[in-house]
């Protein structure tokens, strides 16, 4: 284990040094926060789509993917990958509001629609989702390098929380997309390593696999059912997402999120389906990582780690750009310099650590409770955004909010065993049975609250405003 952790270090070294190398020193608000090259252009189609993939499927997705399919079979597997439909979804939301009705950005839409209750609500969510991104990725590195609490566990996270805030600071948006591309090709290499080495062994079982779920009561299957449900409102309520399609012309940005789309779920699948696997050959009461790594041996192992180091840096400096944008150029918390945006990237360092050290320790219900606060949006972007309903009630946008924030808080209760009300209420003892229900009752209410609004006196017609951006 000392040679492999002295591996990982070197591994963190080498990422470091590339990619302050591709980081050019942003000096303008275009580079810094809107992810332009320095002289000007905009990415291309690979830029894009791969810093989409790499910033999506970070350590924290590689992790749930892979213990989701050991703990539930192919209904596991499928379920966290289902999530990477967002892609499509987002495609879709990008071309609306940005194409199609041309507002620069997400709070710019909520704030004709609903006024400053709508843009006030979102910025919340997403600054929320923010630091739980750098709070669960910096956690799982944390998980790789030591037991919670050790030095070895604190060194890590500081180490890599420090290092990518480094060259963020260094270019912004810019140096984010830039480092994605290489970081992406060392991941694909590992991911790549790690599918013929299972393959190898001679017990990847194709058959065993896909019937690893026969039975129709299988929790995973109750998650794959709330993925399809929170999958409309998933991606506008992640910043990460929607800053990069407001970067290149149409066609680049179309190609892009389709292409990553594609590429994102190969990715996740491949992990989940390395969990299932694993799962099949796991003794009573062995966890996800004593298993594979008996089953593959130490080196592997090591790739898989090198996998999850790279996609947390990869994430975390996302993380940092989108939240230099959200707080100084969408919030206006203060004036829209570099300076400023790059003092919001390290006050949201020192949040994300804050969590890590404080917070739960659940990778899973940080997706679950985001996903289901996300789901306000829903009825937002099937009235408002796709349906071109203007003026639906505030009442009704608040509807859905509080609804949508009440259920993350109550499956967060229950599934921490703080509550049991749920539970107690519907007879489904399942977390994600329950996670399930709250979703379904959501989407219900919110969309129930918009039709009725409607109802009362709204209207349709066209959203758009300036003009095509």
């Amino acid at each position: 284990m000392p040679d492999n952790i002295s591996t990982l270090i070197a591994v963190i070294a080498v990422v470091a040094i590339a990619s302050m190398w591709l980081s050019p020193r942003a000096k303008t608000f275009l580079s810094f926060y809107r992810g332009h090259h320095p002289d000007g252009r905009t990415p291309g189609v690979v830029a894009l789509t791969l810093s989409q993939v790499t910033t999506w499927i970070f350590a924290r997705s590689i992790l749930n993917a892979a213990i989701l399919g050991y703990a539930f079979g192919i209904a596991g597997a499928l379920s966290y990958t289902a999530y990477y439909l967002s892609f499509l979804t987002g495609a879709w939301i990008i071309s609306s509001l940005r194409f199609r009705n041309g507002f620069e950005s997400v709070q710019a839409f909520l704030q004709a629609r609903f006024g400053s209750v709508g843009t006030s609500t979102y910025n919340f969510v997403i600054g929320v989702r923010l630091l739980s991104e750098v709070f669960a990725n910096l956690l799982v590195i944390g998980l790789i390098f030591g037991t919670d609490g050790s030095v070895a566990y604190v060194a890590s996270i500081l180490l890599v929380g420090a290092v990518t805030l480094g060259y963020s600071l260094v270019g912004g948006l810019n140096a984010s997309i830039r480092t994605d591309v290489f970081q992406m090709a060392v991941f694909l290499i590992a991911l790549a390593l790690l599918a013929g080495i299972a393959l190898s062994t001679g017990t990847f079982d194709i058959a065993a696999v896909t019937a690893s779920s026969a039975d129709m009561t299988n929790p995973g299957w109750a998650l794959l059912a709330v993925a399809l449900l929170q999958v409309w409102s998933y991606p506008m309520h992640d910043p990460v997402m929607m800053d990069r399609g407001f970067i290149a012309d149409r066609r680049t940005t179309m190609a892009s999120f389709y292409h990553a789309g594609w590429i994102s779920i190969l990715c996740i699948l491949a992990f989940g389906l390395l969990g299932v696997w694993s799962g099949l050959s796991k003794a009573e009461g062995e966890a996800f990582i004593p298993t594979l790594t008996r089953l593959i041996g130490d080196g592997p192992m090591l790739v898989f780690n090198v996998a999850l180091v790279v996609s947390c840096m990869s994430t975390i400096d996302s993380t940092y750009s989108s939240a230099a944008k959200l707080t100084v150029v969408d919030m206006r918390l203060a004036r829209p310099t570099l300076a400023n945006g790059r003092k919001a990237m390290a006050l949201f360092l020192l949040g994300g650590l804050i969590m890590v050290f404080l917070g739960s320790k659940d990778l899973f219900a940080a997706v679950a409770v985001s996903g289901t606060a996300s789901m306000f949006l829903a009825p937002v972007v099937f009235f408002s955004l796709w349906g071109g309903y203007h003026n639906v009630p505030v009442w009704s946008y608040l509807t859905g909010f509080f609804a949508a924030m009440t259920a993350a808080a109550l499956y967060f209760t229950e599934s921490s065993g703080y509550s049991n009300i749920v539970a107690s209420l519907t007879g489904f003892e399942h977390k994600y049975s329950v996670l399930l229900i709250l979703s379904a009752a959501t989407l219900i209410i919110g969309c129930g609250a918009f039709a009725l609004g409607l109802a009362m006196g709204g209207s349709r017609g066209d959203l758009r405003t300036a003009g095509e951006t």
